[in-house]
């Protein structure tokens, strides 16, 4: 049988129960949830801002565009260089999995800084200046967005493939607040070209 004491005990959970729950929304502004996985993200996008339509068959001399992006999901602000650069089929990519960044020379260089939550996105203009001798193509220059660089990459020419092949790519680099100085943030992205032609 119940006692008025059970009743009471029952009333006071209930009640206590409804007062959570009615101040549950308020409590939310001031409790945060464990934060979810922070990253940043690093993109390309082809001439029409869309992952499509990316140059491929490049003559010497003609410009090219494509659009690169920075995203900001850390939860907090951060300061990022994105850093361009060749490589022929031979030379080996950045690993991602280790957060080693490629040895290559860095060609073009990008600094933004990003509030949490921030995406940049701007234009990478580029051309190629290109000779061959015999079965070998060699980029000894470029220009990104005006700017000219000395490269000085060669590539033999792929009889299966048929062309001479380099990959454009970028890496993402964040600074490091205790070092004061910028680390690979195991990040890049790029995108094959065939250079076959003189223009």
């Amino acid at each position: 049988m119940w006692s008025l004491n059970n009743w009471k005990t029952v009333f006071a959970a209930v009640g206590l129960i409804g007062v959570l729950v009615f101040c549950l929304p308020s409590v939310s502004l001031f409790v945060r949830d464990p934060a979810g996985e922070r990253f940043s993200e690093l993109y390309v996008l082809g001439p029409t801002h869309m992952a499509e339509g990316y140059p491929f068959n490049v003559s010497d001399g003609s410009n090219y565009l494509v659009y690169l992006g920075v995203g900001n999901h850390l939860g907090n602000s951060a300061f990022y260089e994105v850093q361009v650069k060749l490589r022929n089929s031979e030379d080996p990519l950045p690993n991602s999995t280790s957060a080693v960044a490629s040895s290559l020379p860095v060609l073009y260089t990008y600094r933004v800084f990003l509030g949490d939550g921030q995406v940049w996105e701007d234009g990478l203009s580029f051309s190629l200046h290109v000779g061959f001798l015999g079965n070998m193509s060699g980029v000894v220059g470029a220009t990104f967005n005006g700017v000219s660089v000395d490269v000085g990459k060669f590539a033999a020419w792929d009889s299966v493939n048929n062309g001479y092949f380099y990959e454009l790519f970028m890496e993402l680099w964040l600074m490091n607040t205790t070092y004061n100085a910028f680390s690979f943030d195991s990040r890049f992205v790029g995108f094959w070209l065939n250079v076959t032609a003189v223009s």
